[in-house]
């Protein structure tokens, strides 16, 4: 849910309210360009969405091309979600593999990151099938890269890692309210049923929702970026989340609020699949595409899970402005509603 460089902005700020060491890496970086009129002056914009870390586009008046990046101060207490050494990694590789923007300059609390010059998408955009296409060609692309460490199925211990810390944090009540004491068994029969030899896993992003995606608007080349969620996963796990995240507006008055309306119909879903496997190279077989949809709506009960245990856990631990319960209250309730239809598919 780490929703970043996106189109709308917030209050303009001063560089001033970074430690010491992230306005020295800035500072450096201005001076080796060259052409930077005020190195120590930039334009400081927050970027509206962020749900995890606080993002900033650092501006800087030049001499001919405008210069940018991007400033990402991390969240209080988040790491309980990943390890944020790993996720940093992981940047280095993906910039490697020309996957994302390159890593300018690390401190204690934060990064600063290259400014690719590319929109983010909004909601909407994942609507548009020319884009929808291009989405799961890269998704394809991003499942099959050769990422270093433990290629084992991160899901399920990490599912079973955030209920017991939701359950450190929360109060009786809350666990009562959330039923936290019985989701354990919920994710061993959800792993029971789910995972199959054979099953297709690769390197997964596992948060990608719109502003997790960038698009250049000449080239047509999509970018997928913060990987902070990354690891190995089934794939149809990635593509369930993908698919649950277009009940999503997080540019709304009420970005905490879910519309499963919009989840994306059977046909739509087909497509982006048929698109999917087709990027390999290989015509699939209207069996392989039935089969891959059939254990992604399954998988999307454990995204429920997921997003609803996040939830609950940035309630406690994160100031950021978004009302995290209701978004968990929401998740669950999507969970049971939907749990006994797919049991039944």
């Amino acid at each position: 849910m780490v929703n970043t460089e996106n189109e709308g902005t917030q209050t303009k700020k001063s560089i001033d309210q970074f430690p010491e060491e992230a306005r020295r890496i800035l500072l450096n970086i201005a001076s080796e360009w060259g052409n930077v009129a005020s190195c120590d002056s930039p334009e400081v914009v927050q970027l509206k969405g962020a749900m995890t870390n606080e993002v900033y586009q650092i501006n800087w008046p030049a001499v001919g091309p405008s210069r940018r990046v991007i400033v990402r101060i991390y969240g209080e207490g988040v790491d309980v979600f990943f390890d944020r050494g790993m996720e940093v990694r992981t940047f280095e590789c993906m910039s490697k593999h020309g996957q994302g923007p390159r890593l300018l300059g690390r401190f204690a609390n934060g990064r600063v990151e290259e400014f690719i010059n590319a929109r983010t998408l909004s909601a909407a955009d994942l609507r548009d099938p020319e884009i929808s296409s291009l989405i799961a060609i890269k998704l394809n692309e991003f499942h099959n890269l050769h990422m270093p460490g433990p290629r084992e199925v991160l899901l399920w211990p990490r599912l079973r890692g955030w209920t017991k810390k939701a359950l450190d944090l929360c109060s009786a009540e809350e666990a009562k309210e959330f039923s936290l004491d019985n989701i354990e068994e919920e994710i061993n029969m959800l792993e029971m049923a789910l995972s199959r030899d054979g099953e297709r896993t690769g390197f997964c992003h596992n948060d990608l929702q719109y502003g997790n995606i960038m698009i250049d608007e000449e080239t047509r080349q999509v970018t997928i970026i913060d990987y902070e969620y990354a690891s190995f996963n089934p794939v149809a796990f990635d593509i369930a989340n993908h698919f649950c995240e277009m009940a999503a507006n997080y540019h709304t008055d009420k970005p905490h609020i879910l519309d499963f309306s919009q989840y994306p119909g059977v046909e739509e879903r087909r497509r982006f699949v048929k698109t999917y496997l087709s990027s390999s190279g290989e015509t699939p077989s209207d069996v392989e595409i039935e089969d891959l949809l059939k254990e992604i709506e399954k998988y999307a009960l454990g995204c429920h899970l997921f997003w609803g245990l996040w939830g609950i856990i940035s309630e406690h631990v994160n100031d950021i402005d978004f009302d995290y319960k209701e978004y968990a209250r929401q998740r669950f309730q999507q969970y049971w509603l939907m749990k006994p239809v797919l049991q039944r598919s």
